[in-house]
């Protein structure tokens, strides 16, 4: 016997802000601007996608996430896909969500980056004052872009900084891992460090090891997305577990892009045994097809007992930025869940 996935209290701090997406508001979003999308998302969701290891299917990946952006053309579009991500993630027993979202993708429709930015977080207060789920945000530069573009975002993500719901708490840097070269976005990362958030960049998922030691090195991140190849070097485990730092595993999203075949390649009980603390998340569910409670089935079909994913719940509570109090309750909440019955 075991207890039910969506009831374990857990925060999830691995969201894209396109990628959070339903299927349904994609398709609504697209007719109503006009927009024609990929046959993918049409009539085969979840796509079937290919090997984004592999540059070509990267592209792959990466045109059909883009015609999902390109539904989103105003205030009301953003709003929606906050209060939808947010009603998703407390229906599968979030308590807090950190949704990752880079404002000039959709600056063109709203007047610039400010304010879309502080359309996501006045959006953000609102769901988080109904009382189900808190919604904080974090900022995130591409890797495709220039590491002066990441500056930009830095100093506009510490002016919205704050340590409560609707505020900006972390600072990313997503997108292809192969492009760009680590060091170069270090400045943009100390002005988010001097401002107090989170550094929360990708990772070790596309490139191996190495790309993990070197955002430890030059990013000195308090949580890595992905990261799970540092497990392919002894020494980048070692030094993941010694600096502290918080892996966001996603095993939907790294089976869906062939860095593994099988979820059972996951090497989340590596990652584990290593003393690293998992948040699991989802990433993009509406390109892998997959939600928050999903990640954690997936770790029971690894051999996770209900005492080891009340491990990886407190380890995304733990991770995350959300506020004391209520860490402290979510905490609570996951012994009582643990204790009760199955």
């Amino acid at each position: 016997m075991t207890r039910a996935v969506q009831d374990l209290p857990k925060a999830h701090l691995h969201l894209h802000f396109t990628g959070s997406m339903r299927i349904d508001t994609v398709r609504d979003l697209a007719a109503r601007h006009g927009i024609r999308l990929p046959d993918a998302l049409v009539t085969g969701w979840p796509p079937r996608l290919a090997r984004a290891t592999d540059e070509r299917g990267w592209f792959r990946f990466q045109r059909l996430y883009d015609a999902a952006r390109a539904c989103v053309r105003g205030e009301d579009d953003m709003r929606r896909i906050v209060r939808e991500a947010a009603a998703d993630d407390a229906a599968e027993g979030s308590r807090w969500l950190e949704i990752q979202v880079d404002p000039t993708s959709y600056a063109p429709f709203v007047g610039g980056i400010t304010p879309a930015l502080e359309i996501v977080l006045d959006e953000a207060r609102a769901v988080s004052a109904e009382g189900e789920i808190g919604v904080g945000v974090v900022v995130a530069a591409s890797r495709m872009r220039h590491p002066l573009e990441a500056r930009t975002l830095a100093r506009l993500a510490a002016h919205h900084a704050g340590e409560e719901a609707g505020d900006v708490v972390g600072f990313g840097l997503s997108n292809d891992e192969r492009r760009g070269a680590v060091a170069d976005f270090a400045p943009a990362f100390a002005i988010a460090r001097r401002a107090g958030l989170a550094l929360v960049p990708h990772g070790g998922e596309l490139l191996g090891a190495q790309s993990v030691m070197e955002t430890l090195e030059h990013l000195d991140p308090d949580r890595i997305g992905h990261g799970v190849r540092s497990v392919e070097d002894p020494q980048v485990l070692d030094a993941v577990a010694e600096a502290g730092v918080t892996l966001e595993v996603c095993p939907g999203s790294n089976v869906a892009l062939g860095v593994y075949a099988d979820a059972r390649d996951v090497p989340l009980h590596r990652i584990v045994e290593a003393g690293i603390p998992v948040a699991l998340g989802a990433d993009d569910p509406l390109l892998f097809g997959s939600r928050l409670a999903a990640q954690y089935a997936a770790a029971r079909e690894l051999g996770f007992d209900d005492e080891g994913l009340a491990r990886l719940a407190r380890g995304s509570l733990e991770g995350s930025r959300m506020p004391d109090r209520l860490r402290k309750a979510a905490l609570a909440d996951v012994d009582a869940w643990l204790a009760g019955p199955a």
